[in-house]
């Protein structure tokens, strides 16, 4: 019975696989560089392939659409960076516009008397005086008794003919040299016409204190000598300060650097408007408003 039970189980043990330890798996084929083969894929059309190939299919384009990515945004970038550059260039042309409406020999003031003029004018009226007060002593002392009636009536005739020789008329028939007085009122005059030049060209604004921010351009006008400028032209009270010939002359000196930077700027300006026009920027070389 035993035998038989154990000859049962030895068939039943037969007709069951048997697990076998296996070869290891197939190596992949070699290429002729020796690099190990590519696994191989199918593609959507149902022809197999390789996933390098499949990858060298899609990295053209994507380093195509990145390539385009990047350069849209430098080109973004480099369009807004002109655009606000030449805004900041048209804000400076309007701002010192001004300065071009400047007159060179009104604020020169080259018709200025200068002080040894003024003092040979000085010493002509102290002549003058001198005069005119001798001769009207020596009529007064002959009112008194001091001096004789005929020398008194010479001292009064000479008084009168001096008056008269003072008189700019008359002064004029014998000599073409100004007075003292003339020579006064020309400086007043001039001074006083470059003054109301310089409220013209200041306006409400302060042209000094705007043409200030062209100092990239030029340094010139970052000077500490034209500091007191500014700042009286940022107080709107520039013109009322200039009450000397020096004064009137720093003036000319600021807006004569002024002129140069504006020039600088106009053709920085013009060069940026025509590179917008070469790279198709509309927007940069769009012209700007008219000024109300």
């Amino acid at each position: 019975m035993a035998e038989h039970t154990s000859s049962s189980q030895d068939r039943d043990a037969s007709r069951e696989p048997v697990l076998r330890p296996g070869r290891a798996a197939d190596p992949l084929p070699q290429s002729r560089d020796g690099e190990a083969a590519a696994p191989v894929t199918v593609t959507d059309d149902g022809a197999p392939g390789t996933t390098a190939d499949a990858a060298s299919a899609d990295s053209p384009a994507e380093h195509e659409a990145e390539g385009h990515g990047h350069e849209g945004d430098a080109g973004q970038v480099a369009q807004a960076s002109a655009a606000a550059r030449q805004r900041r260039l048209r804000l400076l042309l309007r701002q010192c516009d001004r300065v071009l409406l400047m007159d060179f020999n009104l604020l020169a003031m080259n018709d200025w008397p200068d002080n040894f003029t003024l003092a040979a004018a000085r010493r002509r009226r102290d002549l003058w005086l001198t005069g005119a007060l001798a001769a009207a002593a020596v009529f007064l002392s002959g009112l008194t008794g001091f001096v004789p009636a005929w020398l008194a009536g010479g001292g009064f005739g000479a008084f009168v003919i001096i008056l008269l020789l003072g008189l700019p008329a008359i002064r004029r028939v014998y000599t073409s040299r100004p007075s003292y007085l003339d020579l006064l009122l020309r400086r007043h005059r001039l001074l006083a016409d470059a003054r109301r030049h310089a409220a013209h060209l200041e306006g409400k604004e302060g042209l000094v204190w705007q043409c200030v921010g062209m100092a990239e351009y030029n340094p010139a006008l970052k000077n500490p000598r034209f500091s007191g400028l500014v700042r009286l032209s940022e107080q709107r009270a520039l013109p009322r300060s200039l009450t000397r010939r020096e004064h009137v002359r720093l003036y000319l000196i600021f807006l004569l650097e002024a002129e140069k930077a504006y020039a600088k700027v106009q053709q920085a300006f013009f060069e940026g408007h025509q590179q917008a026009i070469d790279r198709g920027w509309e927007q940069v070389a769009a012209e700007p408003e008219p000024r109300a």
